[in-house]
């Protein structure tokens, strides 16, 4: 036991714990596989906090941690998979054919709930005594503006309600995308004086980096379809053709974050670009291979996001941290919860009225029916929220701040609530 707990040795046994802990999902997440309302998400999450319980009785209160979060590792290792898979896989007519709703729910949606969230949040926090720069109330709009589709994909099916799946999926994709921009923004500006020229630069940026990096992803694609169709590589070797496949996207996103660009956006439209032209440009045993390969990719690292996520919602230093005032942290994460609820029906239904006056055929309409499932899948919240919550209110995933502590506590509570209930 000494051997196993020295710090040389740490890593290791760390890693295999949570190898293990990866496995165990996958395969209770397969024993599941029938129940609708316990997916593999809400699996690795109860899974993450169960342990985190029982990391903190075997450490005596002083961690929940097998492994340290890291933003670097979310937004560089994890989420490039995950979204790359959304764009490979999408079924590009049904996507396509409602580009202009999605877009205006993915993007202008977000805005709305971007504003609304922030200023209520500049209104209620103020209240409750919590002291706050206004770089850190944009932030939180951007932070509880990402919504967590993955989670409820799961329980919608793409052949019952194709156009709820469709409006869904798009976008909740293009609002990761969106929100992580409008934080990046949030980042560059001095918002110690915002004034209108401010507010117009903000809202330029934001255009520029959405349309670069949509540009940037389309090239990227269309660069790998072209250098299929030339060299063929497969009639030599199929494993360089996979490996090509695999590394060209990934090629985008890490552009995509030099040139300060958005790489979910990137990456993401590489992904509908390389399954549109690259994949038929590929043998028939690289299309096999990449397709699983990309989707095998994407499910572990949804999987490690919400074990994470679980094992860190118990993470004892900001707890201990706000302890002194569990109201306070309590009326925090109702008073979230409730603006995102108001930021997603600010938008939903009139964009929905809006997006239907173009729709002539009744069947292409939004019902009210169909508006309240979208509003009710886009109120989870998940691992961009908390990746960004770190970024923003912690130093290597630590805080001693009670108002960052507050705010990282409120945070969890909210993915927590928002994705299990």
């Amino acid at each position: 036991l000494s051997q196993l707990s020295s710090s040389e040795h740490a890593p290791v046994v760390s890693i295999t714990l949570f190898v293990t802990l990866l496995c165990a999902c996958i395969v209770i997440g397969h024993l599941l596989e029938e129940n609708r309302w316990m997916n593999e998400s809400i699996t690795s999450l109860i899974v993450g906090v169960g342990t985190g319980v029982v990391i903190l009785l075997i450490s005596r209160g002083k961690s929940s941690h097998l492994l340290m979060f890291s933003e670097d590792l979310f937004f560089i290792y994890l989420l490039p998979p995950i979204i790359f898979n959304a764009g490979f896989q999408v079924k590009k007519k049904q996507f396509f054919r409602n580009f202009m709703t999605i877009m205006l729910f993915g993007a202008v949606g977000t805005l709305i709930s971007f504003v609304i969230i922030s200023l209520g949040a500049i209104g209620f926090f103020k209240k409750m005594g919590i002291d706050l720069e206004i770089g850190d109330y944009l932030a939180i709009g951007a932070i509880f503006a990402a919504t967590d589709s993955v989670c409820t994909l799961q329980v919608l099916s793409q052949d019952e309600t194709p156009l709820l799946y469709s409006l869904v999926f798009g976008e909740g994709v293009v609002n990761d995308a969106t929100s992580v921009v409008l934080f990046n923004a949030v980042q560059k500006f001095d918002l110690s004086h915002i004034s209108s020229v401010e507010t117009m630069t903000l809202l330029g940026n934001f255009f520029y980096l959405f349309f670069s990096s949509t540009v940037l992803g389309v090239a990227a694609g269309l660069l790998s379809a072209y250098v299929m169709k030339k060299l063929y590589i497969g009639r030599h070797s199929t494993d360089r053709e996979v490996a090509v496949m695999i590394l060209m996207p990934y090629l985008s996103y890490m552009l995509a974050e030099l040139f300060y660009l958005s790489g979910i956006l990137t990456v993401f439209f590489c992904g509908i670009v390389m399954s549109h032209y690259t994949w038929h440009n590929v043998t028939e045993n690289s299309r096999v291979t990449t397709k699983h390969a990309f989707a095998t990719l994407s499910f572990v690292a949804e999987t490690f996001i919400f074990l994470y996520v679980g094992m860190d919602a118990l993470d004892i230093e900001k707890w201990r941290v706000v302890s002194d005032s569990p109201g306070t942290s309590a009326s925090m994460s109702i008073t979230l919860l409730g603006l995102v609820m108001l930021g997603r029906a600010a938008f939903v239904f009139p964009l929905s009225f809006l997006s239907n006056l173009t729709k002539p055929s009744p069947d292409e309409r939004i019902s009210i029916q169909q508006q309240i499932t979208i509003w009710w899948a886009g109120l989870m919240r998940g691992a961009v929220s908390m990746a960004l919550a770190y970024k923003q209110f912690t130093r290597a995933g630590h805080t001693q701040l009670r108002g960052n502590a507050l705010l990282i506590t409120s945070t969890i509570t909210v993915v927590l609530f928002s994705t299990v209930v």
